[in-house]
């Protein structure tokens, strides 16, 4: 072997170690490619070395695990449940608990309508005031009830009456009742024991009947029903119809045995709020048998229109 090529194979031996440290560097440069450290041993100065651009990449790959994640957490409308209680409630009564979440369905409330209070005017061209108002205090369950209903004219009250009934429901939409009716106004005064059922009858008739039982024998029924018919929110038709049976004449009161009275009536309402409508309407009043009335009382008609006006109040 000549001496030039001895000098050349030496060379290129010399050269090896410098070629593969720079190509350990550079693998160690790569990501994912830095090596283990030996324990006991120091790092070395360009291991936790970072360019930007591979801190950019690593932060943008954890950000978008972190969002994998997240996705996998959440339901389909991201709605996220809310965290566990901090502390385990103690045992309770239940009257303490309804007191706690103000949930008692038990608690006794009470309701004041006055649904007529209206001036009229006849065919005959008396006028006079009337009105109608229920009011009742209690639970979903029992109530105690007071209804009046009654027509004052020039000559004072003609006939009025109030009730005072116990209601118990017994099924979701009728309640029973049973309670105590005083007639009052021109003529004597009447006592009635009262039992009968009130609730919404199918298509929501909101209906009532009511039996009665009488000094000297007198019985009497009513039944009256009503339907609210909405045109809008606000502006509502209610047609009104009742019919009163009475057992036994009572010319006194002008009630003739048997069916003696129907009345049907139509008011338009407008409710500018639930608490407060006027409204506008007309009755139709009919009476049979033939009952002439006691001296100084007024005569009775049989047959009669009268045109109202009034207010509806709710309380």
């Amino acid at each position: 072997m000549s001496r030039a090529s001895r000098r050349w194979i030496m060379a290129c031996l010399g050269a090896l170690p410098m070629s593969l440290q720079a190509q350990s560097m550079d693998m160690q440069d790569m990501p994912g490619m830095a090596m283990p450290m030996p324990q006991g041993g120091a790092a070395p100065s360009h291991a936790n070395q970072q360019t930007p651009s591979q801190h950019d990449d690593r932060q943008h790959g954890s950000h978008d695990m972190a969002n994998m994640d997240e996705a996998k957490v959440l339901p389909a409308n991201g709605h996220m449940a809310p965290p566990p209680p901090q502390y385990v409630l103690h045992d309770m009564s239940p009257s303490q608990m309804n007191a706690m979440m103000q949930m008692d369905d038990n608690e006794s409330i009470g309701m004041l309508l006055v649904d007529r209070l209206e001036r009229s005017r006849s065919t005959s061209g008396d006028y006079a005031t009337n009105w109608e108002a229920e009011g009742w205090y209690g639970n979903p369950i029992n109530r105690l009830w007071l209804k009046t209903e009654g027509e004052r004219g020039s000559d004072g009250t003609q006939d009025a009456r109030i009730e005072a009934l116990w209601s118990h429901a017994w099924t979701s939409f009728w309640d029973g009742q049973l309670g105590v009716r005083q007639d009052f106004g021109q003529g004597p005064n009447r006592t009635w024991l009262a039992m009968g059922v009130e609730g919404l009858a199918p298509y929501w008739f909101e209906t009532q009947a009511t039996f009665y039982v009488g000094e000297q024998g007198r019985t009497a029924l009513r039944v009256e029903t009503s339907y609210d018919l909405r045109f809008t929110q606000k502006l509502i038709l209610t047609p009104k119809l009742e019919v009163n049976l009475y057992g036994k004449d009572d010319p006194q009161r002008g009630i003739s045995s048997g069916l003696s009275e129907v009345e049907a009536g139509l008011r338009l309402r407008y409710e500018v709020s639930r608490k407060f409508a006027p409204y506008i309407g007309v009755d139709w009043a009919r009476r049979f048998g033939d009952i002439q009335s006691e001296p100084g009382l007024p005569p009775v008609q049989a047959r009669e229109t009268t045109w109202v006006a009034g207010v509806r109040l709710w309380f």
